[in-house]
């Protein structure tokens, strides 16, 4: 049985001055049936959130370009990406009085397997026919204390750090990213990777609903003006990127 796929990319600056996210989905020109999508919330004064989320898609797409599974792991080129942009983010703040740092979350989609990583907040979902089946971490100090008992997942929306991040590219640590894989992949999968601006306003079972009942476009367009919405005028850049499987 093979499957299909149908995807798309959505963004909405919000009620912010400027479009600090940035996200793409990227086919393979050499290998059928493989993709890479790819998104990154920028932050740090404001050209150097742009250019810092800008970087990480350029890196992910120069890297994407010559990889070859005979060659080289999604993990490791994922890895790769992950390490090639934050020394590239981390050099740039020398020659700015900008702090620029940006978020990452990246699949790599193959016809038999998906591969993922991430580093910061910025979410991807792995749901099969609307049950969620991954959700990945988020690298910040209310994820940190919801994980160590100390705050009530109920309360993580409303915490006064809730964008404090632990982890993210430029920062002056090294990134501890975060790696994971599903196979077989199988009819009804779908992929929800969105920054902050999205997901603060769902909980999962609600994203998981919303994907399994339509198709990609329709589905990106719901969700974004739902947290629109809900933002009330102080909502932040959204961007999003779905990917659903389905038996051909």
């Amino acid at each position: 049985m093979g499957l299909s796929i149908d995807a798309t990319t959505g963004e909405h600056i919000g009620d912010r001055t400027s479009m600090q996210d940035r996200v793409a989905i990227v086919p393979s020109k050499k290998l059928r049936g493989t993709a890479m999508v790819i998104l990154a919330d920028g932050a740090g004064g404001y050209t150097g959130g742009e250019a810092a989320a800008e970087q990480v898609l350029a890196t992910a797409r120069s890297l994407f370009e010559s990889f070859s599974p005979k060659d080289e792991s999604p993990t490791q080129l994922l890895g790769a990406i992950i390490d090639e942009t934050h020394t590239i983010i981390k050099l740039n703040r020398t020659l700015t009085e900008e702090e620029p740092h940006a978020t990452i979350v990246a699949m790599i989609l193959q016809p038999d397997r998906a591969d993922w990583a991430h580093v910061g907040d910025s979410r991807l979902y792995h749901f099969r026919h609307g049950e969620l089946r991954h959700r990945t971490p988020d690298h910040s100090l209310v994820e940190q204390l919801v994980r160590e008992g100390q705050l009530r997942e109920a309360d993580r929306h409303t915490h006064p750090n809730r964008n404090l991040l632990i982890q993210a590219l430029g920062h002056s640590e090294q990134p501890r990213p975060d790696f994971a894989t599903t196979a077989p992949l199988a009819d009804g999968d779908a992929f929800l990777l969105c920054s902050d601006g999205l997901w603060d306003y769902f909980e999962d079972a609600a994203i998981g609903k919303v994907l399994n009942a339509l198709p990609p476009r329709k589905a990106a367009e719901m969700l974004i003006t739902g947290a629109r919405a809900k933002a009330k005028g102080r909502g932040d850049n959204i961007s999003l990127a779905i990917v659903k499987l389905a038996a051909d």
